[in-house]
């Protein structure tokens, strides 16, 4: 009975409907826990999807495909998904990441996939005793990667800026390249044809780049043309996009296997590098699109798999040591050999010699090719079987040993930048500057930004760093290495500008992180010049405009830093200051900054040093820096 977790019945143990809003339930619980506890949020769907497929049976029973005869919905769909995730990977892509790294890319999904390709071949054979053309199937499709394992990784690390271009464009890009090679050397399996392997495989891979490649720019010139000329209307550019996203997709591998895959990626960084029409719209739905579809997809993937503890036992040491190989051995060869004499610095070459987690891509092209082999080849089925079961373990053992070592490791070698502390100001006049300061006097790093040449200049003589543009352009983003940067605060004088900083690093910082001076007046409903779900928290602990803030200081207000302990509490300070100070951080440990906002509670506590804004008071000592002026 323990043989096979997942059980099929005859009968489903639920309706259709409640299954579909069972797996959407399933998948965003899985990632919310994710994201609560720091974990590799794969993993946890992987987990629940085996566990859901015991419990409700395989998907095949609610979307058809139960029977022989019976048509499905669900390959189908699994096929379009992988299609629009790609195209969402590809939109994040921009020729200017990688201007001085564009060969090191290349030489990694060209080269360095040909040594992961050959080795994993090499050990699938050797350590597990697999024949040698599901050995060779298996070495082609895991060399991809992909956006919805990368991404994460490299959100959580946060490696330098040249780093991350490097580790997201060779994630990306070798995605519809290991899935073509796979689709080749797939046809030559289940054709069971190896008299022209060589010219066959080469007519294949030119067909699907020429047609690839076509398709994607095309449709890339056409969508602009549509959307530059309005003959979109703007409630229909999302749903047009996705549409030619689907249907490019599909004509694509109607024409030749799995060009669909290229032709996505080369539409999303044809969208992303062009500049005659904004695409904002279009990645941030793509983003939650992908959310979805990646809950989903792992949910049903993961259910239709049979884990037989007879296999597992079978495969003996094997299947161990072949996943520590790929991690220890084929790895560090393919990226020291592909980064030879690059401009990659050792600690660099280092990291990225750990990072390769296999993700959506090929758990759902293997779930794809195991099926049609069983169909085309009855006697391959239990090589099918087994090829799906060391794929899926495979994306788990890389995602849990990846997600798990890689943030210790970049802290060791000195290339992350995990959990920054450092701040980002939006405005640089003489109030901001003096906050700036006495932020980098404590050990943060800070960044201002302002269009004011005086403003600029003045905090460059003051010892900021600072940035010349304007806080809502593309220039901050793709010029200015924000990787120290973990909180905004928007603090000029126009609260427009403050709401549009605020809404614009949201993506990049969380909503949490960033924050807004309060505007200038209390403004009812009807007058309000800003909504309140278009703003960043508001600071500080109590609410302060900039135009106050300036009058304050002209008045003779100082910052104050005070060190709370046993002799000198928190309720010591606000006797002696009052309740006007405002409390701007909180430094509870070395390396830790809270930003204060008017809806958080923050209390003080023993140990903490406060920076606070305190107004002269009569017979009290207000001593600090002075802004007057």
């Amino acid at each position: 009975m323990l043989d096979y977790l997942p059980l099929l019945s005859a009968t489903p143990p639920m309706r259709p409907g409640l299954y579909l809003a069972s797996v959407l339930a399933i998948g965003m619980v899985a990632q919310w826990l994710a994201w609560k506890f720091r974990l590799p949020s794969i993993v946890l769907l992987l987990l629940f999807g085996f566990c859901f497929g015991w419990l409700a049976g395989k998907p095949e029973a609610y979307m058809g495909g139960g029977d022989a005869d019976a048509p499905s919905i669900l390959f189908p769909f699994i096929s379009l998904s992988v299609g629009v995730i790609l195209f969402e990977g590809g939109l994040s892509l921009r020729f200017s990441e990688i201007r001085d790294t564009g060969a090191v890319v290349l030489r990694l999904v060209s080269l360095g996939l040909a040594i992961t390709a050959i080795a994993t071949a090499l050990a699938a054979h050797y350590m597990m005793g697999l024949g040698w053309e599901i050995s060779i199937l298996l070495g082609a499709l895991l060399t991809v990667s992909g956006p919805t394992v990368i991404v994460p990784l490299i959100r959580q690390v946060r490696p330098t800026k040249r780093l991350a271009s490097v580790i997201k464009w060779e994630g990306i890009v070798n995605d519809p390249i290991g899935a073509v090679l796979a689709a080749l050397v797939f046809e030559v399996v289940s054709e069971g044809n190896g008299g022209d392997i060589a010219f066959a495989s080469f007519r294949g891979l030119s067909t699907t780049l020429i047609v690839g490649i076509g398709l994607g720019v095309v449709t890339g010139w056409v969508l602009v043309l549509a959307l530059r000329n309005f003959l979109v209307p703007d409630f229909l550019q999302n749903p047009v996009v996705l549409s030619a996203v689907l249907l490019v997709f599909a004509l694509s591998n109607s024409i030749q296997a799995e060009s669909g895959l290229v032709t996505v990626v080369v539409l999303g960084v044809y969208l992303a590098n062009q500049t005659s029409v904004p695409v904002k719209h279009v990645i941030e739905f793509k983003e939650n699109l992908r959310v979805l579809l990646i809950a989903v997809l792992f949910i049903v993937l993961a259910s239709r798999t049979e884990i037989s503890f007879s296999t597992l036992a079978e495969l003996g040491w094997g299947l161990p040591a072949f996943l520590l190989t790929l991690i220890l051995v084929v790895r560090p060869l393919a990226v020291f050999v592909a980064t030879l004499g690059s401009e990659l610095d050792q600690r660099e070459r280092l990291l990225l010699a750990f990072v390769h987690p296999r993700g959506i891509v090929a758990a759902a092209v293997a779930t794809l090719f195991a099926i049609d082999l069983a169909r085309n080849k009855p006697e391959l089925q239990a090589d099918a079987d087994l090829f799906v079961l060391v794929t899926f373990l495979t994306v788990v053992t890389t995602v849990t040993v990846y997600g798990l070592t890689l943030g210790p490791l970049a802290r060791w070698l000195g290339v992350s930048r995990e959990n920054p502390q450092g701040v980002l100001f939006a405005g640089a006049s003489a109030v901001v500057r003096e906050i700036a300061l006495a932020l980098k006097a404590e050990g943060f790093a800070v960044l201002v930004v302002d269009t004011n040449p005086g403003n600029i200049a003045a905090a460059r003589m003051a010892g900021l760093p600072v940035c010349y543009a304007s806080i809502g352009s593309d220039f901050v983003f793709q010029e200015t290495d924000l990787g120290e940067i973990g909180r905004l605060l928007a603090m000029t004088s126009n609260d427009e500008v403050n709401a549009l900083a605020a809404m614009e690093f949201s993506q990049q910082l969380g909503r949490v992180n960033c924050y807004q001076l309060a505007p200038p007046e209390r403004a009812n409903q009807r007058h309000e010049r800003v909504p309140s779900h278009l703003r960043g928290r508001l600071l500080f602990q109590t609410k302060v405009s900039a135009d106050q803030l300036r009058q304050r200081f002209e008045e003779g207000a100082r910052i104050k830093k005070t060190t709370l302990s046993d002799d000198y509490t928190y309720a010591d300070f606000r006797e002696k200051f009052g309740d006007s100070a405002t409390l701007m951080f909180i430094v509870p440990e070395k390396g830790r900054l809270t930003v204060c906002a008017t809806d958080s509670k923050t209390e003080p506590k023993k140990g903490d040093k406060l920076i606070a804004i305190v107004d002269p008071r009569e017979g009290g000592d207000a001593s600090g820096i002075n802004l007057a002026g």
